[in-house]
């Protein structure tokens, strides 16, 4: 089951950046990202408003936390990745600049979070950075034709993505994922809907591309990759939902060959090879360890009776006491 939603997280994640080159010939980045949301946000909000039970117990610093980790989680990210893309940065390097996520998520998640990387884990982490590095190389000697400083608003979206990973970490109230999604992607209509209006670019093009454009990003990148994230992240942790972030880049260059006729080369297909050792490596080292924990803890089990039987060195000499008649 983890392999599977895996596979489908990285297809589903990396469509975002396919659905974004889809809809950059057609519309601004706020025109997509308003119509993205706005209709999503409705719906959301109404299935959350008939299920009560979900709101339950949540104060309202809960919600105002969830709608903060949704502006940095998506606004934030999306609103660089989709610049990024419009300037000229092709959707793989987009994907590629983002791999550096798990890096920054494994260096704060010890001392923020208290999940701490093995050294294993750390190899595979900095594996998955020279794959993603290859790509990157492959791309830039191509020749996207953006101008130098694009490449650093991608970053901008990275570090926007790993804060609201540790926000939500750090969160004591586990918030049930209908409720985070509205919240998310309210929070997020509405800033991309203001942009819009301040822009004058609120009014959709009626071009049938970009409409397909916004059912492939509702359909695949929020309820796909955006709900998988979270839903990993909850189940394994950030250390493994974030190596899985490596392969974004070599399987979106690989859509962006066949779709949009990208470069993927022999670089290109090294990279990728490169950046499924590194998953491998950090899967299997999170793997080994849970199973130490397990044989620990079993042990520590075993042990208990025996420990309870056993005498205190209080009593060990002490007298038997007789009973009075």
């Amino acid at each position: 089951m983890n392999l599977l939603l895996s596979i489908a997280f990285v297809l589903c994640w990396s469509s975002g950046f396919i659905g974004a080159k889809l809809g950059a010939g057609t519309a601004s980045a706020v025109t997509i990202l308003t119509w993205r949301f706005l209709p999503l946000a409705v719906i959301l909000m109404i299935i959350a408003a008939f299920s009560r039970a979900s709101w339950r117990g949540l104060a309202v610093r809960d919600v105002a936390r969830q709608a903060m980790i949704g502006v940095l989680s998506q606004s934030g990210y999306l609103l660089t990745v989709y610049y990024a893309i419009q300037l000229g940065v092709s959707s793989g390097t987009t994907a590629l600049i983002d791999g550096v996520q798990p890096l920054v998520a494994g260096a704060l998640a010890g001392p923020l979070l208290r999940q701490y990387v093995s050294r294993r884990q750390w190899f595979g982490l900095c594996l998955g950075m020279g794959g993603a590095a290859i790509v990157t190389m492959a791309d830039a000697t191509a020749g996207a034709g953006a101008v130098w400083w694009a490449y650093l608003i991608p970053f901008l979206g990275m570090f926007s993505l790993v804060a609201a990973t540790l926000l939500e970490g750090r969160s004591r109230v586990r918030v049930a994922p209908t409720v985070a999604m509205a919240v998310h992607c309210a929070t997020s209509a509405v800033i991309f809907t203001a942009l819009a209006l301040s822009a004058g670019a609120v009014v959709p093009p009626a071009e049938i591309s970009f409409w397909a454009a916004i059912i492939w990003l509702v359909a695949l990148s929020t309820f796909g990759g955006y709900g998988l994230y979270w839903l990993i992240l909850r189940r394994s942790g950030v250390a493994k939902v974030n190596t899985l972030m490596f392969l974004m880049a070599p399987v979106t260059a690989i859509w962006g060959a066949l779709m949009f006729g990208e470069p993927f080369g022999p670089q290109t297909a090294l990279g990728l090879a490169v950046a499924l050792a590194a998953v491998a490596i950090v899967y299997r080292a999170d793997t080994s360890s849970t199973r130490a924990r397990s044989r620990n803890a079993d042990t520590c089990e075993a042990a208990r009776p025996a420990i309870r039987r056993a005498p205190s060195p209080a009593s060990a000499g002490r007298p038997g006491r007789r009973r009075l008649p």
